[in-house]
């Protein structure tokens, strides 16, 4: 994992409807695209993805509609 620069955050999201590791794939590719996307990972067993980008390009609403788009539903995580 890259260090945080100061004008990154990390958002953990927490994802419902994949099952298989493919899917961690496509949901990864999907919000990777992103502009202000430095990286994603998608914790399958947690259901869990953390994001590290940059607020003011890609907001938490952006990377929940991306994963909307790969055809999952995700929400901000309280933690």
């Amino acid at each position: 994992m890259s260090a945080t620069t100061p004008s990154t955050t990390t958002t953990i999201l927490r994802a419902e409807g994949f099952s298989c590791p493919s899917c961690v794939a496509k949901i990864e590719k999907r919000v990777g695209r992103l502009k202000g996307v430095e990286s994603v990972k998608v914790h399958f067993a947690s259901a869990r993805i953390a994001v590290q980008h940059e607020p003011t390009v890609s907001s938490a609403e952006d990377l929940v509609e991306a994963v909307g788009k790969a055809g999952y539903t995700a929400r901000p995580a309280a933690f």
